[in-house]
């Protein structure tokens, strides 16, 4: 019997900075405009589909966003070029099958939700460090298969959140040192200095 209704789904992988991270995007948009880190399984509840793919033994974190889903394996463990098949497969079948990608129900109840979006009782200096990572950093490090998510603002230091293959990445350190606290400094003078800490 052929389903009708849903899509035909592709899905290809690219590679990112951080050797022990792949990318997996879809021809669909599957969290348009967000996103969510899943640093190991206890977190796994908002997101179903997070959810199945850490059934895969060697599935360390599950970053899901726009149209794509960063995974970090363990270090140890699987050799990419081996399991990408058998995860491509996977992901095509989920979201054919219509499968829950997020719910947001669950994601409003984590509490460490940090965010790029300018809330109303944002400072000035919170307001353009927020607009300068939407607009400028978002769509480069989403290219790599990550995010870069704003924290806290305090006396001239911006804290990150690095999330997706930016997390633990040997090279997001000098893309935030050099590239993001660069650009930050040059044109938002009241920032000093750039921090990160991973989830």
């Amino acid at each position: 019997m052929i389903k009708t209704g849903n899509p035909l789904i592709s899905i290809y992988t690219e590679m990112t900075p951080n050797p022990e991270t792949m990318k997996f995007v879809a021809n669909k948009l599957l969290y348009p405009g967000k996103s969510i880190d899943i640093a190991d399984e206890s977190f796994a509840t908002p997101s179903p589909l997070a959810k199945e793919l850490f059934s895969f033994p060697f599935i360390k974190s599950v970053f899901i966003a726009s149209n794509f889903v960063t995974l970090t394996k363990t270090n140890d463990t699987a050799d990419w070029q081996d399991v990408i098949p058998t995860i491509k497969e996977f992901l095509k079948e989920y979201l054919e099958n219509g499968g829950v990608i997020v719910i947001e129900e669950e994601v409003a109840k984590m509490k460490h939700e940090a965010t790029n979006n300018v809330s109303v009782d944002d400072d000035d200096v919170v307001k353009r460090v927020k607009e300068l990572l939407e607009n400028y950093v978002k769509p480069a490090v989403e290219m790599d298969g990550g995010a870069i998510q704003f924290r806290s603002y305090d006396n001239g230091v911006v804290n990150l959140m690095l999330q997706g293959s930016c997390s633990g990445c040997p090279s997001s350190m000098i893309t935030l040192k050099a590239g993001i606290e660069g650009m930050m400094k040059r044109m938002i003078p009241e920032v000093k200095e750039v921090v990160a800490e991973a989830e």
